[in-house]
């Protein structure tokens, strides 16, 4: 139970928070590189330029987070929830992010190039800056809502295998399948 601990800038590499209540803990600038932290909930937390790179944070709890500026490269996170979490500037560069839900998320300037989002939820999500999504991979990726109009290195083959719908906006030179592979849930 370390909900509201100041962990301001700690050394905390490869530390096991399995299951910890980390709940608005302050986290600014922590190094947290290849912690454990499945099932923990950072819920609320504060943790600008914090560095996730390499973490186990499968089923994490990371929503109403503020993470902006911060590294998950590499990152295992897989399930992992970061509705209504701030994620300006954070990194997920070869995240592993199957199945995490990003819905309700303040994106702009991440980069999820090479990052695994199969099956990733960004519907109602808010970008105020580009994404970048070079060779990330998209299979049923929630799109529905979305404005990518800015996203960089999205490719065509990537929107054929996402879930989008009419309300999605995709980058000049790209164009919305005649079927998005996926319906409603």
């Amino acid at each position: 139970m370390l909900s509201g601990s100041d962990l301001k800038q700690a050394n905390l590499s490869g530390t096991d928070f399995g299951s910890t209540d980390l709940r608005e803990a302050e986290m600014t600038s922590a190094n947290l590189e290849r912690a454990k932290l499945e099932r923990a909930s950072l819920a609320g937390a504060i943790a600008d330029e914090a560095d996730f790179t390499k973490i186990e944070g499968y089923r994490t709890d990371f929503s109403h987070v503020s993470a902006k500026g911060a590294s998950f490269r590499g990152a295992e996170l897989q399930r992992a929830i970061f509705a209504d979490a701030e994620l300006t500037g954070a990194s997920f560069v070869k995240a592993e992010a199957g199945r995490a839900t990003f819905s309700g998320a303040d994106l702009g300037a991440n980069d999820f190039s090479f990052a695994n989002l199969a099956r990733a939820d960004f519907s109602g999500t808010d970008i105020i800056g580009p994404l970048d999504f070079t060779s990330a991979y998209m299979f049923l990726t929630r799109i529905e809502g979305t404005d990518l109009s800015g996203a960089k290195g999205l490719v065509q083959s990537q929107v054929d295998l996402a879930c989008g719908n009419d309300a999605t906006r995709l980058p000049a030179g790209l164009t919305k399948p005649k079927s998005w592979p996926c319906g409603a849930d």
